[in-house]
Order: structure tokens, then sequence, then C-alpha cells
């Protein structure tokens, strides 16, 4: 019995989150919200995204979609870039578990060098309904320092 007592408690803390700036109730028939979180990049700290997903309070795993929006809410410079992985895969900034059973939502920033673009993508790491649910944010570097910068290694 003190183990399920442990187990309940783990998974509401999982539910506790720090970033939490919104959170939307779909009605009163139903223990689902939607969830807003807020994100900072950890390395291009000019950059912040919003994410919201859907979770359901009493399931033991929560819906996979979500939705991804990113913006420039301060300088970006050349040295934030110079120290980003750049790497086609890019690299994982944010997880949040979504289920018990091994299902996580993950945003990851990609750099498209040639168009000078930040793309942020949320994605859910397990197949739903034929899919893995996800979506796409970009922020474009034109204006910034770093697309200064770039622009003037290739000249």
């Amino acid at each position: 019995m003190r183990s399920i007592y442990c187990i309940l408690l783990m998974l509401m803390l999982v539910g506790c989150d720090s970033n939490e700036v919104g959170d939307v109730s779909l009605g009163v028939f139903t223990t689902k919200d939607i969830k807003l979180d807020a994100f900072n990049d950890p390395i291009v700290t000019g950059v912040t995204c919003h994410v919201s997903s859907i979770e359901a309070n009493l399931d033991l795993s929560d819906p996979s979609d979500s939705s991804i929006a990113c913006r420039q809410t301060g300088p970006i410079t050349n040295e934030m870039i110079a120290q980003i992985d750049k790497s086609k895969n890019g690299e994982v900034l944010f997880t949040k578990s979504k289920s018990i059973f091994f299902k996580a939502m993950k945003i990851r920033r990609i750099l498209d060098a040639e168009n000078q673009t930040l793309m942020y993508l949320a994605y859910s790491t397990k197949e739903t309904s034929g899919s893995f649910k996800h979506s796409l944010s970009t922020v474009p570097l034109w204006g910034t320092e770093a697309h200064s910068a770039a622009e003037a290694q290739r000249d």
C-alpha cells in the first residue's frame, strides 16, 4: 500500500512544471487541460518559445499533440550561434514526460545555415494514430548581430 502512495506522489510531481505560464480548462466534464509553457533557449538566450500541449490529469498518458511558437525576445549574437550544435540533427533543448510508458515531448533546435534561420521542432517520441505528432517554429537571424557577422564572413 505504501508503494502505491509513493507512485501517486511521483506522478503528481511529474505534473509540476516551473515553466508553466498558462492553464486552460477544456470544460467541466473533462479532466484534460491545455498547458502553456514558456521555454528560453539556454544558449541562444534571445529566443523564447511557447509550447501548448494537453494534459490528461487522471490518465496514464497525455495526448501527443502540441504546438510551438518561438520568437526573438532579445539579442542574438554571433558568439551564441558559434556555441550551438550545427549538425542536421541539431540538439534537444527540452524534454517533458507525457506518459509513464516512455512517451515524451521534446524540443530540438536546428540551424538552417543557408537561410540563416533557427528552427525549433516540438515532437512526440511515440507514434500515435500512425504519426509522430510534431510542430515547427522558426526564428530568422536576419537583422541580428549574428546575421550581420555571417554576412561579413561571406564578403
